[in-house]
């Protein structure tokens, strides 16, 4: 089972609820993996605390220009739909961090002038998590390169490792938003987890975030996060679209304090295990159900 763990802005609480059922599941004996696929800002890792084995670089393929054949005719550059290599005079230019290695540029070169070479834009990171009285469980957490724009070759190589049927569960922390990024880490779920709060802006995205789960033919339950606080509308909105509350966590202080320690919720909330079981059982059976989603 996989379950992706998303939210439309930033801020809701979404690593929370990911690390902190990871941490439930392996205490109850579930073989799981956790995936911090937000590689932009991975954190699952200050919660964790994962002992790294290994690191994998992730590269992508970008143009290099053998100057010596080139005619500077420009064909390279009309067919570069991102704009990521131009001709000024006689120089052809190229801007890796712009290149999305769809190899046009070179298979349409008249003169052959153009080859591709690998550069890094991120790693993968594999470790593993020792919690004390609980299982040991692994983690995989994409890290993208400083200064890189494009997040999703490291998101796609981190999301690579959910493929394994050695789990029972595969949770994946994905990034915020309903960018490029997110669809690649919540694509092949069998449930998206939408993590969000009671305000104004949490409402306004989280109908993106649901827009974008339908668009992909997934389909999705949502969690409340500081559900005492702002108004009803977000629980409207979700009577009104069919969508399940799975889970609603207070604004209590012992929260924000065990949060900015670095430290699970299971281990400093009274009762939050069990309502943390009560919502992985709404969250497992709804995953579940193969009919259409429209």
């Amino acid at each position: 089972m996989r379950i992706a763990i998303a939210s439309g802005k930033g801020g809701t609480g979404k690593t929370t609820l990911a690390t902190n059922l990871a941490a439930l599941h392996a205490a109850r004996g579930v073989t799981v993996r956790l995936l911090d696929a937000d590689v932009e800002e991975p954190d699952c890792h200050l919660f964790l605390q994962p002992e790294v084995e290994r690191r994998e670089p992730v590269r992508v393929l970008v143009p290099e220009v053998d100057d010596a054949r080139c005619t500077t005719c420009g064909v390279c550059a009309e067919v570069c739909a991102f704009h990521a290599i131009t001709v000024i005079g006689s120089t052809v230019l190229v801007f890796p961090e712009l290149c999305h290695s769809c190899g046009a540029c070179a298979l349409l070169c008249p003169e052959k002038a153009i080859h591709e070479e690998a550069r890094d834009t991120g790693m993968v990171e594999y470790g593993t998590v020792t919690l004390p009285g609980r299982p040991a469980f692994p983690l995989v957490t994409g890290v993208l390169a400083v200064g890189e724009a494009n997040a999703v070759p490291t998101t796609r190589a981190t999301m690579a490792a959910a493929d394994d049927d050695s789990v029972d569960v595969v949770l994946v922390d994905a990034p915020p938003g309903t960018s490029c990024p997110v669809i690649e880490a919540v694509l092949g779920s069998d449930l998206v987890v939408l993590v969000t709060e009671p305000t104004p802006f949490g409402l306004h995205d989280l109908k993106l975030a649901v827009g974008m789960v339908r668009a992909l033919g997934l389909r999705c339950v949502v969690a409340i996060n500081r559900a005492d606080l702002g108004d009803d509308r977000v629980h409207s909105f979700c009577a009104n679209e069919g969508i399940e509350i799975v889970l609603e966590l207070p604004n209590d202080r012992r929260i924000a304090e065990a949060y900015s320690r670095g430290e699970l919720l299971l281990d400093a909330l009274d009762g939050l295990e069990q309502r943390l079981s009560s919502a992985w059982d709404c969250i497992s059976t709804a995953a579940q159900k193969h009919d259409v989603v429209s």
